[in-house]
């Protein structure tokens, strides 16, 4: 019977330690958290630029400098006067 009795609270405690959700666990789960929340602030700020981007675009609110930034980009121009710095592409 103690055998028994010391073999469960051996299993128990094992996995109280090293289980999923056990101490190990949480430590891994609490850094994926704080990773998922870094992730999640850095696409909050990417879709909050994207917004901003979109508001410029309708009809009500046209910017004349982001007309001439897409027609440029769209048909390949620039100013012979213009200095053009090329960076590559994605």
């Amino acid at each position: 019977m103690p055998a028994l009795a010391i073999a469960t609270v051996g299993y128990f405690g094992f996995h109280a330690l090293n289980g999923e959700f056990g101490l190990v666990g949480r430590a891994r789960i609490e850094h994926r958290v704080e990773s998922l929340k870094l992730e999640l602030e850095t696409l909050r700020a990417e879709r909050r630029e994207l917004e901003m981007r979109v508001v410029l675009l309708r009809p009500e609110s046209l910017d004349p400098d982001m007309i001439d930034e897409r027609a440029r980009q769209a048909l390949n121009l620039v100013h012979p006067q213009e200095v053009a710095i090329l960076r590559p592409s994605n």
